[in-house]
């Protein structure tokens, strides 16, 4: 897999048959990934935001439930503009794997109650913490006109 600039979907596919179903991502190589971790989200409307890294690259997948994913480039890493432009993405179980390139913060929030979601890190958690830029949950607001119950 070559690493975009730009955010993108791996499509999924899927094969069913008597026995239950396959789903699979052939065209993505997770050979750059190092690591994985899962949130679990049991209150609906959980804000967790905004993360961002300059070096680290991200894959998210909806494990069960809906997420909305919003992304921002980042323009200046100490105080980024609050124009910049919202990628916004609702994406559930059945959607396709998002990619999320270095230069970006990102956010979620779970639109349905005890919704999963998995992400895939290219960087170890101790080089992941020393690119770390968190920024405050309402700094980029997508989330208000879902009516929110908790900011993280």
């Amino acid at each position: 897999m070559t690493l975009s600039d730009k955010p993108k979907f791996f499509k999924r596919g899927e094969s069913s048959d008597f026995r239950g179903s396959l789903e699979y991502y052939n065209a993505l190589s997770i050979s750059s990934f190092k690591r994985f971790y899962i949130v679990n989200n049991p209150t609906k409307g959980t804000v967790r935001a905004w993360h961002g890294h300059k070096i680290e690259a991200k894959l998210i997948k909806v494990l069960e439930g809906e997420f909305i994913i919003s992304l921002v480039k980042i323009d200046d890493w100490s105080k980024p503009s609050k124009d910049n432009e919202i990628l916004e993405y609702k994406i559930d179980n059945n959607s396709d794997i998002i990619y999320v390139p270095p230069g970006f913060a990102n956010g979620a929030m779970n639109t349905i109650s005890n919704s999963k979601i998995m992400y895939f890190s290219t960087l170890e958690l101790e080089d992941s913490a020393k690119d770390d830029y968190r920024y405050e949950s309402k700094y980029w607001d997508p989330w208000s006109k879902f009516s929110p119950e908790i900011y993280e």
